[in-house]
């Protein structure tokens, strides 16, 4: 099954020259082009694209702006003319980095490397998948970070931290929001404050009013309501 892709770039002849260089790629079918961020996030909800090649420098919004909109960011090959963006494009892993003008023999190798990287995965209307990765805009910082790594997120007012690896980083999503679209096969609501991956918990203890602690894989101990004990244990057979 070919790769469904978007072309994100304000150069209108850019487009057409990406366009006509993946043309001889079976495995990639350019579904759609975007001018601008947001023709680009409408397109991206209405297309679902797996890859996006993506300019960094447009007017208004960048790249990484347009990627920090988006709840789950799809597989992204960067094209830019500015090769100062490429550390902090692979910061984020991005899947390739192209310079303009495009040479034909690295697109020849980005398209090797998304044949390699992307896979076929069932989809959801509502949750992520345990499988995605969240884009995440932190300041000058950016992430992708993958569902399966976080073991923690918590509220700090408007924003939520998000604990994965040893990072950190603010994610501008309510906790009811994220509760919501992440998977409750690893993900669950302990407070008003907590979100916790389940498969990263070391202990569970008892604690005030039979409600419940747990510790954490790297030593964090958070509390669960009393309300949220109830569900706990019934999920976790306690």
């Amino acid at each position: 099954m070919a790769i469904k892709t978007l072309l994100i770039d304000d150069e209108p002849l850019a487009l057409a020259e990406l366009q006509m260089m993946l043309k001889p790629y079976a495995d990639i079918e350019v579904a759609g082009t975007a001018s601008d961020v947001r023709d680009a996030v409408h397109k991206i909800s209405l297309l679902k694209p797996q890859l996006i090649f993506l300019d960094i420098n447009m007017p208004g919004k960048s790249g990484f702006d347009l990627l920090e909109e988006l709840d789950e960011a799809p597989h992204v090959i960067f094209v830019t003319a500015y090769d100062q963006f490429a550390i902090k494009a692979f910061e984020i892993d991005a899947l390739d980095y192209l310079l303009k003008p495009v040479n034909s023999q690295r697109l020849a190798e980005a398209v090797e490397k998304v044949k390699r990287q992307i896979r076929t995965v069932s989809k959801t209307a509502d949750r992520l998948g345990i499988d995605k990765r969240i884009f995440i805009k932190d300041g000058e910082h950016c992430f992708f970070a993958p569902l399966a790594d976080v073991f923690l997120i918590e509220s700090v007012g408007n924003y939520a931290r998000v604990y994965y690896q040893n990072k950190k980083p603010m994610l501008h999503k309510s906790l009811n929001y994220l509760e919501e679209r992440l998977p409750d096969s690893h993900f669950f609501r302990t407070d008003r404050q907590h979100i916790i991956n389940i498969h990263f918990i070391r202990n569970i203890h008892p604690f005030l009013n039979n409600s419940l602690q747990v510790e954490m894989h790297n030593g964090t101990i958070i509390d669960i309501s009393q309300r949220q004990s109830v569900k706990f244990k019934e999920i976790m057979g306690v």
